[in-house]
């Protein structure tokens, strides 16, 4: 069987930088920025973003979530509330997200904390989701141990034939949550490994005091 030889797989980043002037002094603007060009570039879901969250025990799990709304408030997006996610959550709200912008050679790390949404807000987002995603909504036990596929579509026949030709509510084990930055890391691939790490903190203040890091 053949093997790659991951050592020798190797890139050069050349295709930008960044400097402590170019950046805005708001990181949720510097953010909004990126972000368009990501979604002008074509990405695939550019908002996509990795969560990691961290039991109690010190147990770290990671997974792909979809970023659904941002302002100076910070970073929304939605789950089941009764997922691993959100146990840790609730076990820990400290939390980092990362949006892997790989065809940029960019990568932005946020650390903050994650708290619950009101169920306004969740639900303002839940009607604005397509029908099979409502429904979806209401099929999975997310993170639960499935006895089989069938089993899952079943579950959706029922939910369907359950609020046939009528509004499909928001559950009540289902809604939002909004991460809180402390930290917002734009990192920039750079030649030779010398990639540029701008990183935004928050200070006792309330000011965002903008600092380079070594790669």
């Amino acid at each position: 069987m053949s093997k790659i030889d991951l050592s020798s797989l190797r890139q050069e980043y050349t295709q930008s930088g960044i400097t402590r002037q170019s950046l805005h002094p708001n990181p949720f603007k510097q953010f909004e920025v990126w972000f368009q060009q990501a979604f002008d570039a074509g990405l695939t879901e550019p908002n996509a973003m990795s969560l990691t969250t961290v039991s109690h025990e010190g147990q770290p799990s990671i997974r792909t979530v979809l970023l659904k709304e941002y302002d100076e408030e910070g970073f929304f997006f939605y789950t089941n509330y009764e997922s691993t996610k959100a146990r840790q959550i609730a076990e820990n709200p400290k939390v980092a997200l990362l949006f892997p912008w790989l065809a940029l050679e960019r990568q932005v790390i946020i650390h903050g904390k994650a708290a619950k949404v009101s169920a306004a807000r969740s639900l303002k987002y839940f009607l604005s989701r397509p029908r099979g995603s409502q429904l979806g909504a209401w099929v999975s036990h997310q993170s639960g141990i499935v006895a089989s596929r069938s089993v899952l579509e079943g579950k959706l026949q029922e939910i369907k034939d359950k609020f046939a030709g009528g509004q499909i509510p928001l559950p009540g084990f289902w809604g939002g949550y909004r991460v809180v930055p402390e930290k917002i890391e734009f990192w920039q691939g750079r030649a030779n490994r010398l990639h540029d790490r701008l990183n935004y903190e928050r200070s006792e203040g309330g000011e965002w005091v903008i600092s380079r890091k070594s790669p």
